[in-house]
């Protein structure tokens, strides 16, 4: 398994996607107050789980500057994170609402907000190396949770990895090579939810399984 070459985070003002620029910069026009900049990820880099969403949403991410805050996603993802552990305090939709997160790491596979949510895959491709850098600085890194086929592939490209050997699939957990664990979920939006694509059910099956498998392995790491 091979990591593409890491960097810094992007820069408040990176010019790698024109369309996604030319959409922050009209938003930065129309709404001033807002964060409107590449989103930073949520969470002490020395978590066992890292968690990969597509983009930041316009009115929630772009809006507020932290990972799924502010939007229906964030309120799905963190009530779920808090009820297994994964999160303390109570979910405001701010950056400042005083919740943290515990052995969890939230990024997105594109930085920067996409207009109409759907980043284009050069823009996936520009972002790798900010993945590369988020996967590569975190030492106790034992599962990633993809939300969604394009987290789920922006992974396994990043990791250097056949994406036919490595399949999207709700639900399903993949070991991959060197030990590292690739579960996958349809993304928490309120579209998926509001289709019955994927209930607070579903949702909470995944991360029942991911607490299951990273207390197993903490076990085993112990033993060693």
């Amino acid at each position: 398994m091979t990591i593409a070459a890491a960097e810094a985070p992007p820069p408040r003002d990176c010019l790698l996607c024109p369309r996604l620029v030319a959409f922050r910069e009209a938003q930065r026009a129309a709404n001033p107050e807002w964060f409107n900049g590449p989103v930073p990820p949520f969470g002490d880099s020395r978590a066992e789980l890292l968690i990969v969403g597509l983009a930041p949403g316009l009115r929630g991410a772009n809006r507020t500057g932290r990972p799924f805050t502010g939007d229906y996603a964030g309120g799905l993802l963190y009530a779920t994170l808090g009820k297994f552990g994964f999160a303390e305090g109570e979910y405001g939709a701010h950056p400042e609402d005083g919740l943290e997160l515990r052995r969890v790491r939230i990024t997105n596979a594109v930085r920067c907000v996409p207009p109409q949510n759907r980043p284009e895959p050069s823009e996936v491709a520009n972002c790798a190396r900010f993945l590369a850098t988020e996967i590569g600085a975190m030492p106790r890194l034992r599962a990633i949770l993809a939300l969604g086929a394009i987290a789920h592939q922006a992974v396994i490209a990043t990791l250097g990895l056949r994406r036919a050997l490595f399949p999207f699939e709700h639900g399903r957990i993949h070991v991959l090579p060197g030990g590292l664990t690739l579960a996958d979920s349809y993304h928490c939006s309120r579209l998926n939810t509001n289709t019955g694509k994927l209930s607070p059910q579903m949702f909470e099956t995944i991360f029942s399984e991911l607490s299951g498998h990273l207390s197993q392995a903490s076990n085993q790491y112990a033993q060693t």
